[in-house]
């Protein structure tokens, strides 16, 4: 397992470069964190590290937003927030999504725990302060 501490936003490439770096041939990452604990942000310098340039919002009531990343690489990335049941990502095709090659980032991945790949990336994120931030990557 690899921890990163960052007091401030501008630290965030680091923790992203991280989790680049681990990926490999595994391509799905789950984001473990509270609500407000920067999951969406972190999402979103994985993106820009992947070379998407694409605007990165939160896909919370739409589940998934696409980004292209280098080479047009798609950058897949889900907010489960809002399922109730697991059945939900089978109607939306997780599984297209999980086991195509693309890189998918998963925000509230508890939800779907039993559907995650078994190599899948996790990170915690825990809110330390008001821009302070601890990632445990494994």
């Amino acid at each position: 397992m690899k921890t990163i501490h960052i007091t401030s936003q501008e630290e965030l490439p680091q923790a992203a470069r991280a989790v680049v770096e681990l990926l490999g041939r595994r391509t799905v990452v789950a984001l473990h964190g509270g609500m407000g604990a920067g999951k969406t942000t972190l999402v979103r310098e994985i993106a820009a590290q992947l070379g998407s340039a694409d605007t990165v919002t939160s896909p919370t009531f739409a589940i998934v937003n696409q980004y292209k990343g280098e080479a047009n690489r798609r950058i897949c990335h889900f907010d489960f927030y809002r399922i109730e049941d697991p059945r939900e990502a089978f109607d939306l095709g997780y599984e297209e999504y999980f086991y195509s090659g693309d890189i998918c980032l998963v925000e509230w991945p508890e939800k779907i725990e039993a559907l995650l790949p078994d190599d899948t990336i996790r990170v915690r994120i825990t809110a330390d302060g008001p821009t302070a931030r601890t990632f445990e990557i494994e």
